[in-house]
């Protein structure tokens, strides 16, 4: 099994959308990248913490690559929109790829090289080493499988 962390606003959507693809094996949200200790989804939610909303995702290799699970993100998020996903706004929701494992880093870089193509602007999207990440609040996990009506900026039809 190996793990990336992947970011594109909203976590609840992320990590649903990814819930549902054949070879992840386990998603959960947290909060990664920030400065401050044992953040809150409060604190998180003024910015002021540093961190990204973020869901982990932990998957088979064997069954979905590293390349297959970046091009599935690439179609949920806009990747040249900075500190934005849908109607969510603010530093906490900025795209952003981290990695656990530095052989993946060649790999995430020639992702987002390709995918850069696609774009006119620049591409915004972080791709750093894991250097922090704390689990959201039990509420956040799963949380659109508890509410299939909650908010989402997801397209979750689009796998």
């Amino acid at each position: 099994m190996k793990e990336i962390y992947l970011a594109g606003g909203c976590f609840w959507g992320v990590e649903e959308y990814f819930s549902r693809i054949d070879g992840v094996i386990e998603t959960s949200v947290g909060y990664a990248n920030g400065d401050w200790e044992s953040p809150t989804y409060e604190d998180v939610c003024t910015g002021a913490s540093g961190y990204a909303e973020t869901a982990r995702i932990v998957y088979d290799e064997e069954k979905i690559s590293l390349a297959g699970l970046l091009s599935k993100y690439w179609n949920i998020v806009d990747p040249t929109s900075l500190n934005k996903q849908g109607n969510d706004r603010g530093s906490q929701y900025r795209t952003g790829i981290y990695y656990v494992d530095d052989a993946d880093y060649r790999l995430i870089m020639e992702s987002l090289r390709a995918e850069a193509l696609k774009h006119e602007k620049p591409i915004v999207t972080e791709v750093e080493p894991l250097a922090k990440y704390h689990l959201a609040e039990e509420y956040h996990q799963k949380y659109l499988k508890k509410n299939p009506n909650g908010y989402c900026h997801i397209d979750l039809s689009n796998l």
